[in-house]
C-alpha cells in the first residue's frame, strides 16, 4: 500500500479546495493510505471519511512570512510532523509557503507540486501575486515533479520558472457528477422566468473571471434580443464595481447577482446556458459542471487550451444572440473522469 501526503492550506470556498476534496473522494483506499495536512480550521466542504484517510491540522505561519524569501523560511521554520515517511508528498496548494515547507520537511520518495493556474498571465495581471511570487519562487527547485490541471498552463509555468526540463504531468480536475445530480435536486425558492433564455455563470467576482467582459457582451446582446437574462452566482472584491457597470449599461432588467451559494447546482440546473469569459484559467471546472447538467456552453476561444474537448468562440455576444432553448440531457462525464483516475494513478504510483 502506497502512503501519500497532501498539503493544502485550507478547505474554505474555492476551486483548489474543491479539487482536492474531489481527488480524496475518488482515491482507491485499498491502494493508498493518505494523510492530509492543513493549517486553517475553517471547513466549507464535506470532507470524505475513510479508515485510511487522516486529516491533520498544523499551526500556520504568521502572516508576514508570506513576504519572506522561501529559502529563509525553509531554513528557519520547523514542521511538527517532519519524522513522517511517505512514498509521495504532494504540495497541492502551490501558493502557500506553509504547505511547501511542510511538503519538503517530511521524508518522501517523491515530492510533487500541483499547478492550478496560468502563472505567467496571473503574474502580469495581479500585482499582489507578483509580490508573493518573488518571495516564494525559490521553492520550485526543491520538487521532483509538477502536476498541471490542464496542458494549457504548462508552457506558461516553464517560462516563468525557467524549469524547462522539469517533469510535468497533467491531471485535470474531477467532476463528481453523481454528487452534482443529487445536489441539483435540492429544493430552493429560486425560480427563473421560463419565458426567456436563462444564462448563468459561477465564480469569484474578480478581474481574472472577466465578468466585466461578459457584461459588455450582454449590453450588445440586449440591443438585438430582450428575451435573455444573466444570473451571476458568486461573490468577490469586484461585486460593487460590477453592479455599477450593470446599471451604467442599462442592464438592470437583464442581469441579477445571486451571491455565493453553498450549493449552486439547483440554480444552475434551471438555466439554459452557461458563460465563462475569464481572462485566464487553470482549467475552468465550472464549465464541466455545467456540461454535466446539460447546459449550452459559451466560453472565450482563449479558454480552449485550458479545457481540451470544449469549444470556444471569438464572439460570445453573437453566439448569445443566436442562442435558443434546447432540451437538456445530463452527462455523467464517465470517460473524462476515468481518464483522470488513470492519470492520477500514474502520478502517485
Amino acid at each position: 500500500m502506497k502512503k501519500i501526503a497532501f498539503f493544502q492550506r485550507d478547505f474554505g470556498v474555492g476551486g483548489i479546495q474543491r479539487a482536492l476534496v474531489s481527488i480524496l473522494d475518488n482515491l482507491d483506499y485499498d491502494r493508498y493510505k493518505v494523510d492530509v495536512y492543513y493549517c486553517n480550521e475553517d471547513v466549507f466542504y464535506q470532507l470524505p471519511e475513510h479508515e485510511n484517510l487522516r486529516f491533520i491540522y498544523f499551526k500556520p505561519f504568521p502572516y508576514f512570512t508570506r513576504f519572506v524569501p522561501f529559502g529563509i523560511l525553509k531554513a528557519c521554520c520547523k514542521f511538527p510532523y517532519s519524522n513522517e515517511e511517505y512514498d509521495v508528498a504532494v504540495e497541492f496548494n502551490s501558493y502557500s509557503s506553509e504547505c511547501a515547507v511542510a511538503a519538503l520537511s517530511v521524508k518522501a520518495e517523491k515530492r510533487v507540486m500541483w499547478i492550478h493556474n496560468d502563472v505567467k498571465i496571473k503574474y502580469s495581471e495581479e500585482p499582489k501575486y507578483r509580490i508573493l511570487w518573488n518571495a516564494f519562487k525559490g521553492k520550485f527547485k526543491y520538487f521532483d515533479e509538477f502536476c498541471a490541471v490542464s496542458p494549457g498552463i504548462i508552457p506558461s509555468f516553464r517560462e516563468l520558472t525557467g524549469l524547462n526540463d522539469a517533469e510535468i504531468s497533467t491531471v485535470q480536475n474531477f467532476v463528481d457528477t453523481k454528487l452534482i445530480f443529487t445536489q441539483a435536486q435540492e429544493e430552493t425558492d429560486f425560480a427563473v422566468d421560463e419565458g426567456v433564455y436563462n444564462l448563468c455563470s459561477v465564480g469569484r467576482l474578480c478581474r481574472q473571471k472577466g465578468y466585466d467582459i461578459l457584461l459588455d457582451d450582454m449590453a450588445q446582446v440586449v440591443q438585438k434580443r430582450r428575451d435573455i437574462h444573466l444570473h451571476l452566482i458568486g461573490d468577490g472584491p469586484d461585486k460593487e464595481k460590477l453592479e455599477e457597470q450593470r446599471d451604467r449599461l442599462g442592464l438592470g432588467e437583464y442581469v441579477s447577482f445571486l451571491g455565493n451559494k453553498k450549493n449552486p447546482f439547483p440554480y444552475v440546473k434551471q438555466m439554459d446556458g452557461f458563460a465563462l469569459t475569464s481572462r485566464y484559467e487553470g482549467q475552468g471546472i465550472v464549465l464541466w459542471e455545467a456540461k454535466a447538467l446539460g447546459l449550452e456552453l459559451f466560453m472565450g476561444k482563449n479558454l480552449e487550451k485550458y479545457n481540451p474537448g470544449l469549444t470556444g468562440t471569438e464572439n460570445i455576444s453573437e453566439a448569445l444572440c443566436n442562442a435558443r432553448k434546447k432540451e437538456k440531457t445530463y452527462d455523467d462525464l464517465s470517460q473524462y473522469n476515468n481518464n483522470i483516475k488513470e492519470q492520477l494513478r500514474k502520478l502517485l504510483g
